[in-house]
């Protein structure tokens, strides 16, 4: 099976940059979302969100004329296309009634031959194909994408033991091949594999940074020794949403084991509470543990004091004289200092927890 043509459910940011990066690969691709408020503009959402991509920075497109591959569409008008497509990615919102009322709706439209995917990061594929028919489960798979899905190489696979081993290969080879992906082959648990050691590992990080009276500067620059993002765990957090964070505790409260080790860790730290109550949720909102203070034509980055609240003028912070090689690297856990001690606090914990998640999670430490 070949897939020569594709369509992705939902206009947003992950959906449309999937999108972007099917076209990067040459493939034509549907863009679907809700109809428009303006009922005259009735693909207004994915037309708005084809053209938003063309101006972001980092760029989802290798080329700008890759934007022409994607055909933006509604669901009300432009369901019936899905019969013309080889693979259709669902990137709707995290809501199991939504996703499962569209899956049928597909089901009864696609082909035999069509692989049907969720784009979910947090819900399990046994619940999103629990009223679903078994045809639906023999093409049903997750393929949850990391945002931006041009530079995340990152794709992760939930399958079933219904599912057509056919077009498991096919969409495998596909992400591979065309779209340059690391597949990670992952069991049917609660965040999967990234987001369930990613969670605890941001979450440890923020409770030891409060509890050690640590800056946030000071704490990025520890941890960015071990080849984290440059924008360090408390950009990382703003640039994911902080809102997002009691959220996703939250669901991982409600879905896991009582003697999983995360638990102990789900409390939201007073400050995080504030801050969203006060509109600072990162990025997308007034800002984060970082933000930029806008004073006529002069920009001026801030950090938050983890201890009082309030925000000072945010200098980078240096740790001299640390290799990054092995060696250097475990000198300098070894050290005896505060951010010695906050980055082996850090790492030994999330990585005692990965390791008590094999088998849960995946069957070997590889994944």
């Amino acid at each position: 099976m070949n897939i020569e043509k594709v369509a992705v459910i939902g206009a947003g940011v992950m959906g449309s940059g999937i999108a972007a990066h099917i076209a990067n690969a040459g493939i034509p691709v549907y863009l679907l979302d809700i109809v428009g408020k303006d009922n005259t503009q009735r693909n207004s959402i994915a037309e708005t969100a084809i053209a938003k991509m063309l101006k972001t920075q980092p760029a989802p497109f290798m080329h700008r004329k890759n934007a022409r591959l994607i055909t933006a569409g509604n669901i009300e008008d432009d369901l019936d296309k899905m019969a013309e497509v080889d693979w259709v990615i669902e990137a709707v919102i995290e809501n199991p009634a939504i996703k499962q009322e569209l899956y049928e709706k597909l089901d009864c439209i696609c082909g035999p031959k069509t692989l049907i995917s969720s784009n979910t990061s947090t819900l399990p594929l046994n619940i999103l194909t629990a009223k679903q028919s078994d045809r639906f489960k023999q093409r049903f798979m997750i393929t949850h994408f990391f945002n931006p899905p041009r530079y995340m190489r990152l794709l992760e696979l939930v399958t079933s033991t219904e599912l057509d081993p056919d077009l498991y290969a096919a969409v495998s080879d596909f992400a591979d091949i065309k779209l340059g992906k690391g597949n990670v082959l992952c069991k049917d648990t609660p965040g999967f594999i990234a987001n369930r050691i990613g969670t605890f590992w941001m979450q440890t990080a923020v409770l030891e940074a409060i509890e050690l009276k640590l800056s946030v500067e000071q704490c990025d620059a520890a941890l960015s020794l071990f080849g984290i993002p440059k924008t360090g765990i408390f950009g990382l957090l703003d640039l994911i949403g902080l809102d997002l964070m009691p959220h996703v505790l939250n669901n991982f409260q409600q879905a896991l084991k009582p003697d999983d080790r995360l638990h102990a860790i789900t409390d939201v730290p007073q400050i995080l509470q504030t801050m969203i109550a006060d509109g600072y949720t990162g990025r997308k909102g007034k800002g984060g543990f970082y933000r930029l203070q806008v004073e006529g034509k002069t920009k001026t980055k801030q950090a938050i004091d983890l201890q009082k609240g309030g925000y000072h003028l945010s200098k980078r912070f240096k740790i001299e004289g640390v290799s990054r090689k092995p060696a250097g690297l475990r000198q300098f856990l070894e050290a005896d200092n505060a951010l010695s001690l906050y980055a082996w606090k850090v790492w030994s914990a999330t990585f005692i927890y990965a390791a008590e998640l094999i088998p849960e999670i995946a069957d070997d430490i590889d994944a």
